[in-house]
C-alpha cells in the first residue's frame, strides 16, 4: 500500500511538472461558503514586462452552489498604484442543469478567461483581488455567503505556441 501511495504521488507531480505554460497558479480555500465581504486576494510579480500571457480565474465547485451563473468583480492593481476594477459573469451550468466544468464526484473544476494577451507592463508587484457578487434576482443586497464554491484560484499562463 505505502508503494502504491509514493507511485501516485510520483505521478501527480510528474504531470503538473509537465505543464510548462504555468507562470503563477494559486488558490485560497472559502471556509463555509464564499463571504461577500473577503475577496480572494493574490500577490504576484510576473517574470517580465515584454512578454504576453492569459490570465484565468479557477473556481472549484460543489453541487451546492444556487445558480446557472456568476458574477464577479475583480480589481488588479498595478505596481505603481493603477487599478482596474471588471465586472464579470460567467455561465457556470448547461441549459439543462448540468454543471459546466471538469471533475468526475461532485466537485467540478471551472478554468474561466480572465484576460488574454496582457502585457505586465510595470516592473513589480501586482494583486489581484477576487470578490464574489450574487444575489437572488428582485434582491438588491448580495449574497452574505455564496454557498457551493469551495476554492478560488489565479492562474497565469504563457499563450500556447502553434
Amino acid at each position: 500500500m505505502h508503494n502504491k501511495i509514493h507511485i501516485l504521488v510520483v505521478l501527480i507531480i510528474s504531470l503538473v511538472s509537465c505543464d510548462e505554460t504555468h507562470v503563477f497558479d494559486e488558490y485560497q480555500t472559502t471556509s463555509n461558503g464564499w463571504k461577500i465581504d473577503q475577496p480572494a486576494t493574490f500577490t504576484m510579480t510576473p517574470p517580465d514586462t515584454l512578454n504576453t500571457y492569459n490570465l484565468f480565474i479557477n473556481l472549484r465547485s460543489t453541487n451546492s452552489f444556487p445558480y446557472s451563473n456568476l458574477f464577479l468583480i475583480t480589481k488588479m492593481q498595478f505596481p505603481h498604484g493603477k487599478v482596474i476594477t471588471d465586472t464579470l459573469e460567467y455561465r457556470m451550468a448547461f441549459p439543462n442543469g448540468e454543471w459546466m466544468g471538469e471533475g468526475f464526484s461532485d466537485v467540478k473544476e471551472n478554468k474561466l478567461w480572465y484576460k488574454e494577451g496582457i502585457i505586465f507592463s510595470e516592473d513589480g508587484e501586482y494583486t489581484l483581488e477576487i470578490f464574489q457578487a450574487m444575489r437572488e434576482n428582485g434582491t438588491v443586497e448580495g449574497d452574505e455567503i455564496l454557498a457551493g464554491i469551495t476554492e478560488v484560484g489565479f492562474r497565469i499562463e504563457k499563450p500556447k505556441t502553434r
